[in-house]
């Protein structure tokens, strides 16, 4: 059964479509889109899309490196 999910921010659109029955690529993906222009920030609508292999390889880098011990973490400026 295909699973299929989004969530929107100000600034970006996430979704996730994920058939675990279907063999063909381009079956599992994730999505990353652009809302374009919105308060003060001015961008032409775009989108990025991964494999959902992919994008649990961002998940890991992002999670090792945001939430990583302080001691590691880069100073906020």
């Amino acid at each position: 059964m295909p699973y299929t999910r989004s969530k929107s921010t100000k600034r970006f659109s996430f979704g996730i479509t994920r058939n675990p029955t279907a063999k063909k690529a381009g079956s599992n993906i994730f999505t990353i889109a652009t809302q374009g222009e919105t308060e003060g920030y001015s961008a032409p609508t775009t989108s990025l899309t991964m494999t959902v292999r992919e994008a649990q390889a961002l998940q890991s880098f992002l999670n090792d490196n945001l939430l990583g011990d302080s001691s590691n973490s880069v100073p906020v400026i």
